[in-house]
């Protein structure tokens, strides 16, 4: 192996290390996102407030694009997911609005 194929083999090496910890950065930080959601969709449920909140949504596809451009990410990427992320969370608080809705016959 050459040296400049070893040097190669060196930064290859270091960037997957790096993006190794990045992505265990992202389950996390999602993680702690999801909980967060997970208590907002139960207040939501236990006030009888829609699971969805399209202004909010709105404000928040908004903010995540201007970040995006900031940061120098493709901002229909960052919109793509976090749209995804909201129609998970939407289905979280719709499985909690389920929970506390009295059952046919109580």
């Amino acid at each position: 192996m050459t040296e400049a194929a070893i040097r190669a083999a060196a930064l290859l090496r270091d960037h997957r290390a790096s993006i190794d910890r990045l992505d265990a950065i992202l389950v996390y930080t999602l993680a702690e996102r999801f909980k967060h959601t997970q208590s907002v969709g139960r207040l939501k449920a236990e006030h009888d407030l829609p699971p969805s909140d399209p202004a909010r949504e709105a404000t928040q596809i908004e903010r995540l694009e201007r970040l995006a451009r900031e940061a120098d990410l493709d901002p229909e990427f960052a919109r793509k997911l976090l749209n995804f992320v909201i129609a998970e969370v939407i289905r979280h608080h719709e499985h909690h609005q389920s929970q506390t809705q009295p059952q046919a016959g109580e």
